[in-house]
């Protein structure tokens, strides 16, 4: 065995890697292993990633090799990487690509034809049953499956290992004349494009591959995905459906596509709750989707998808596809697709549906890169950890488990704190960030601060939103509702007073509020209560932006 202690990682049998936190290697073992890895827990000194098929597999979609992947390992590893790993490895990468669907030569209308790479490949995935149920005879040599069941099949395949390289083409959708504008309508500023977005469109384009035109793009919050999507959409020049979380973004995509397109306002038009409008380039959420009168009845508005010849659909936030969406994305398998999103973890593990369906990993560039180039703000991450009120411990003592979260996310003895930092940031911009409406209410009468939450009215958000980029306002109470999609450049300070459990995705969300550069320091608060349910939750909820790169200073701050 060879042994090298001057490296940071310990690589196990059972597939997971160990990293030295403090090690003087750390960000580039980082770096490297988030690119086919998955990090699963952070404490202070050690972390730990997981190898697992999927991330392999958009590492083999982003072009990574075998070679480069073991090589890496090897180099970075204090011991002998263990050959069952590197094995696996090599196994699963070489999966990739071993199925794939092609347009049909003779009957391209009505089905796609399979192809495998080899024989004893062709055998194990026609006699897999979930797929048999789908697969017809193509002759005497060949297998083929619908056009409808284009999405299906890539869903179960990849549930049975093996993954679907999807070649078989794409409608072109009816023609849409789209460019970027060289000077922005709203202030006639110069614009154009920054070159990491460009070049994440670039890949998802991929022009003469007949991989080209579906897939994610991972950016950071604040690193401008609508002009990535934008770009896109003047590579594409089709007809486009977009999707996006709330109100409050639909009328952004519309503002921003106005502001920094060649489209005009009878060709952009936005289909939500309060207003259904369907033009060449259409705005909808995802809510307005999902939608029905009775749990038991049709989805009344999954029909836009069909309504017009969409070349091209995009998914802002991408990880939060709702499941009948994920359903109408199944059908959808002809048109190209762009995923937009700051991180690919989902809460329901359902992160294959998402390389299945939209399809897989096109760029990603790590948020410490975008920060180190100054195109998002250096941001600094605190937990304050606050013991209990002494009225609110024996509650806690006595609740159930599901319950003892709650109560520490919304201990009293918070308001001291977010007291004392409204005090030391007076002069700048700040959001507080909850989960809990009453506790919202609280923290908004006590500080007299105006409250943005699910039932606030759309204008009534709009003007407070827009109050606060204007600087007539400088602190904001918001829900959930401001997790995704709004654009506040000037916040600089986030105090986030609650969360929803372990959600990695949430945390990501939430920094991304304050992360626009600014002249004013960006500062994330996570306020939490000590040795409670909501702390141990808290160490999970910072997994993701651990992976890129940010370290959470702990500060114990005592309730007086």
């Amino acid at each position: 065995m060879h042994i090298r202690p001057e490296n940071p990682l310990i690589v196990q049998g059972d597939g997971k890697v160990l990293l030295e936190a403090r090690h003087r290697r750390y960000e580039e073992a980082r770096d490297f292993l988030g690119r086919f890895a998955e990090l699963e827990t952070s404490p202070e000194l050690l972390h730990t990633y997981r190898i697992n098929p999927l991330s392999l597999w958009n590492a083999a979609s982003a072009g990574m090799g075998v070679t480069e992947i073991t090589e890496g390992l090897k180099a970075f590893s204090k011991f002998d990487v263990p050959q069952e790993v590197l094995q696996t490895i090599a196994d699963t990468i070489e999966r990739y690509g071993m199925v794939r669907m092609v347009a049909h030569p003779t009957e391209p209308d009505r089905l796609l034809r399979l192809e495998f790479g080899s024989g004893y490949v062709a055998k194990l995935v026609t006699n897999e049953k979930s797929l048999r149920e789908l697969l017809v005879e193509d002759g005497r040599r060949y297998w083929a499956v619908s056009q409808g069941h284009r999405g299906i099949f890539k869903q179960r395949a990849l549930q049975a290992g093996w993954p679907v390289q999807d070649v078989a083409g794409f409608r072109p959708g009816e023609h849409l004349e789209t460019t970027l504008r060289p000077h922005t309508r709203l202030s006639d500023r110069p614009f154009q494009p920054r070159p990491y977005q460009q070049e994440a469109a670039r890949r998802w384009w991929d022009e003469g591959s007949p991989l080209g035109g579906c897939g994610v793009v991972v950016l950071a919050c604040g690193a401008g995905k609508t002009i990535v999507a934008m770009t896109a959409m003047s590579l594409v020049q089709t007809k486009t459906l977009i999707l996006a979380t709330n109100q409050a973004a639909v009328a952004q995509w519309h503002r921003e596509l106005l502001d920094k397109t060649s489209l005009t306002e009878d060709q952009v038009g936005m289909y939500t709750g309060d207003l259904k409008e369907i033009k060449p380039v259409t705005v909808a959420t995802y809510q307005i989707l999902t939608w029905r009168r009775t749990k038991t009845a049709e989805f009344e508005h999954l029909h836009l998808f069909e309504d017009q010849d969409w070349g091209l659909v995009i998914y802002d936030e991408v990880h939060l596809l709702p499941a009948p969406v994920f359903g109408a994305t199944a059908t959808l398998q002809g048109r190209r697709r762009l995923g937009l999103t700051a991180t690919l973890v989902r809460e329901d593990g359902r992160e294959g549906d998402v390389f299945a369906l939209v399809g897989p990993k096109r760029y990603d560039l790590p948020w410490q890169m975008l920060q180190a180039q100054g195109f998002i703000a250096d941001t600094r991450c605190y937990e304050l950890r606050v013991p209990f009120a002494t009225a609110a411990v024996r509650s806690y003592e006595l609740a159930g488990e599901a319950e003892k979260f709650r109560i520490a996310s919304e201990n009293p003895a918070k308001m001291r704190v977010i007291d004392e930092l409204l005090r030391k940031h007076a002069d700048d911009n700040v959001l507080i960030i909850g989960t809990y409406v009453e506790q919202l209410i609280e923290i908004s009468k006590r500080f007299r601060a105006p409250l943005i939450t699910g039932k606030t009215p759309h204008d009534e958000r709009e003007r407070l939103f827009e109050g606060f980029r204007k600087g007539r306002i400088k602190l904001l109470v918001v829900s959930k509702v401001a997790n995704f999609s709004i654009d506040l450049p000037d916040a600089n300070i986030a105090i986030q007073v609650s969360g929803s459990f372990g959600s990695r995705q949430e945390e990501a969300q939430r920094l991304g509020r304050i992360l626009r550069p600014k002249d004013k320091p960006a500062i994330f608060y996570t306020v939490v209560t000590a040795d409670t349910k909501e702390q141990d939750f808290a160490l999970k909820r910072q997994l993701f932006l651990t992976e890129q790169g940010y370290r959470y200073h702990i500060e114990d701050r005592k309730a007086v």
